[in-house]
């Protein structure tokens, strides 16, 4: 075996963690791993596997950075625009107003909490329940935090941002990032934190999008967005057979403005517009 076989890592990062490494594009993943195993002063794989075996924070840092977490609140808002707009008026219209919805590798929580959100134009708050999942379970404590910097709230409109953003600064800050886990906290002067009307609309769970247990059932909605596109073709359409799967009939999957569904048709999905289809077996 070579010090640097690459099969042999994912082979052992699967018995490891779960983390089927087959699932990704190969060459982005194994730059991104390599590069991380350089920060460590690692010297090759199986010293590498080695110390994720003993060392909690080493298999925190790994799955934090295999993972990728760039999110904002109403990410390209002209998509949220139709989805206020047309959508969740048809899903209202179609199911009623408890409504399931799933948003899928939730990174920080940015995504959940723009669907309470979007969804407060129509419904009462009291009837809006999220179900979030992320495979990092450091990204998840982020996302129950609640607390972001100015520039993921840019694109949100101005009303939710004066309505549920407490800005937080100077020795209120400082307390905060001086607690457990909050150490990411203390290079900022300024940020805002989401008020627990909107955060208790959500339930964040730990799941991995390519294991079939970790799937819920009968939603009206799934919001993934910018995530597959780091995946194999054969791991993307696997994922979006079980998310048409997950779907009640007629249900909606919004996906990225980086992402498509070349096989939809296929799939017995029907296309909304570019970033919404529908289940219509």
């Amino acid at each position: 075996m070579a010090i640097n076989d690459y099969k042999y890592l994912k082979d052992k990062i699967l018995a490891l963690t779960g983390v089927d490494l087959n699932a990704y594009k190969e060459a982005q993943m194994k730059r991104r791993i390599d590069q991380l195993i350089a920060k460590r002063g690692v010297k090759d794989y199986p010293a590498y596997i080695e110390l994720l075996k003993k060392d909690k924070e080493a298999m925190e840092q790994f799955l934090n950075h295999f993972t990728i977490n760039v999110s904002n609140f109403y990410r390209n808002p002209e998509q949220w625009e139709f989805m206020d707009k047309e959508v969740i008026p048809l899903l209202i219209s179609r199911f009623g107003k408890n409504l399931k919805i799933w948003s899928a590798a939730c990174s920080t929580g940015d995504e959940p909490y723009s669907l309470v959100m979007a969804l407060s134009r129509h419904l009462p708050l009291n009837m809006i329940r999220i179900y979030a999942t992320d495979i990092d379970k450091t990204i998840l404590f982020k996302a129950k935090r609640g607390i972001y910097v100015e520039k993921s709230l840019e694109d949100m409109p101005k009303d939710f941002k004066e309505k549920y953003f407490k800005k937080i600064e100077g020795s209120e800050l400082e307390a905060i990032a001086k607690e457990k886990g909050n150490e990411d906290l203390r290079t900022l002067r300024v940020a805002f934190k989401i008020s627990d009307e909107i955060k208790n609309r959500v339930t964040f769970k730990q799941a991995n999008l390519l294991e079939s247990k970790d799937y819920p059932k009968d939603y009206h909605m799934i919001v993934c967005r910018n995530v597959l596109i780091y995946f194999t073709e054969e791991a993307k359409d696997e994922v979006f057979r079980r998310f048409h799967d997950v779907l009640v009939h007629e249900g909606i999957l919004f996906i990225g403005s980086t992402e498509q569904i070349t096989n939809y048709k296929a799939m017995n999905y029907a296309r909304k517009n570019s970033f919404f289809y529908e289940r219509i077996d």
